[in-house]
């Protein structure tokens, strides 16, 4: 039998990466690799382990592999059905909740949930807070429950594209949505993570504005008087989504940039 550090070497992968699939495939922590790596494993797990490498070696992201992402100091589980939360969209969180400070028990609606990682980190962070999340993909929703389920989240979802999926009655002070904005036919689709993705969380299909378009002109009639949307684009979608917002009517509008200094989301307040 090999041990896990021969494993390791055989796998073509990274030192981390290998680490990382060791300890998932052997239920170990990552930590106890360093220690016991010299240690012998069975036939069926590294066949298992060696498998996975192989996946991983082809481009398949390790959140697919392993079924988890961490986002806001959380585990989520993810699987193909789903985007894989970035950190970039950390920002989008840090924004909503920033803006409602000064809001008691908030209404919070997120648009297109996916693994439902914007929703439950909000919900988490603001217990007194109302969230709602909506997403057109049914097996996108059975994950997202089953994570706002096992990290104790109080949600209610909503099945449907975009404000079709709501209810009549019901207005909320926040609008997030990480939407899909890269456009058709972009390279970056056919390259690493991406292609292994969910298409329809990646592209509108058409020039990567429409969905962000649907959600600013849909905003004013789901929000309360002085409400807020704040939603993330693409690092050059800066200018046309802060021109939707203003001839829309928002005040305050404005644009965040990220950890790698790029444009990433933009938001207004509606007019009282």
């Amino acid at each position: 039998m090999r041990s896990a550090d021969e494993l390791a070497r055989m796998s073509g992968l990274s030192r981390l990466e290998a680490r990382m699939l060791l300890a998932y495939t052997l239920g170990r922590p990552a930590a106890w690799l360093l220690a016991h790596g010299d240690e012998p494993v069975s036939p069926e797990l590294a066949d298992a382990f060696l498998s996975l490498a192989a996946r991983r070696r082809q481009g398949e992201p390790m959140a697919y592999l392993v079924g988890e992402r961490e986002f806001m100091g959380h585990a989520f589980v993810v699987t193909p059905a789903v985007l894989i939360p970035r950190p970039e969209t950390e920002l989008l969180v840090e924004a909503a909740m920033q803006s409602l400070t000064n809001v008691k028990s908030p209404s919070i609606l997120d648009l297109g949930t996916g693994s439902g990682a914007i929703a439950i980190s909000l919900a988490l962070a603001l217990p007194d807070a109302r969230v709602t999340a909506t997403d057109i993909s049914a097996d996108a929703l059975a994950i997202a429950q089953s994570n706002a389920q096992r990290l104790g989240a109080r949600i209610q979802w909503w099945q449907g594209s975009w404000y079709t999926a709501l209810p009549a009655e019901g207005r909320f002070d926040l609008i997030v949505s990480n939407p899909p904005y890269v456009r058709s036919g972009d390279p970056h689709l056919a390259q690493g993570d991406l292609r292994f993705e969910p298409v329809s969380a990646l592209t509108d299909g058409d020039d990567g504005l429409s969905a962000l378009r649907q959600i600013v002109s849909g905003a004013a009639t789901h929000l309360n008087p002085g409400g807020g949307i704040w939603m993330e684009h693409g690092f050059d979608q800066a200018n046309p989504v802060r021109v939707m917002l203003t001839d829309a009517g928002y005040n305050h509008v404005r644009t965040m940039v990220d950890l790698a200094g790029l444009d990433r989301i933009t938001g207004g307040t509606l007019s009282l």
